[in-house]
């Protein structure tokens, strides 16, 4: 579907950068794409297309939304999503991007692809702490659905325009970034 190497790089970053919201959601959507022949993943990355993977990235996606409903549990699960979303925003941005060269392929997918995924999924940690502190996570819910819709709605804006989707995730990175830097450094 997407024909320009610009374009699949876009594709691949904003991908990567839901996978800051949700871990399993765009790999999922990757898969549900690459199956129904929409996106063509690059050479060795097939399995991400496969039946198995839909299973595995179904249940896991289902587990990752029903535990961020949890008060205090979402909290110690942005500790291990954090690291997955790296690796997973790599890998996603890694497996859509076409170019032959690999350094090019992996320092795409590796920079752009795990930075992307690493801020918003800081951003998010920032978020839920904040609403952790002052509603002593009742309001919890409120921001796993909202990032929930967000990762459910930018992984599909991301396979239909994945330029729009790049840069308005890449707007929400440069706004993102100060305000964790002033949080660590507070």
């Amino acid at each position: 579907m997407h024909d320009s190497l610009f374009s699949t790089i876009c594709l691949g970053l904003a991908l990567a950068a839901c996978c800051g919201f949700r871990v399993f959601i765009p790999l999922l959507a990757v898969c549900i794409a690459s199956l129904t022949h929409f996106i063509h993943l690059a050479a060795g990355f097939s399995w991400i297309g496969s039946w198995t993977a839909l299973i595995c990235f179904s249940v896991a996606a289902a587990g990752e939304i029903a535990a961020y409903y949890i008060p205090f549990v979402d909290n110690l699960l942005d500790t291990i999503a954090t690291p997955l979303a790296i690796v997973a925003g790599a890998l996603i941005s890694t497996s859509v991007i076409p170019a032959s060269d690999p350094m090019m392929r992996w320092g795409l997918g590796l920079i752009g692809g795990g930075g992307s995924a690493a801020i918003i999924q800081a951003g998010t940690g920032v978020l839920r702490l904040f609403s952790s502190k002052a509603t002593l996570g009742a309001g919890n819910h409120v921001v796993s659905s909202g990032e929930n819709i967000t990762a459910i709605g930018g992984s599909i804006v991301s396979l239909l325009l994945p330029v729009i989707a790049a840069v308005i995730l890449l707007l929400l990175i440069l706004y993102l970034v100060p305000r964790i830097i002033r949080k660590i450094y507070s």
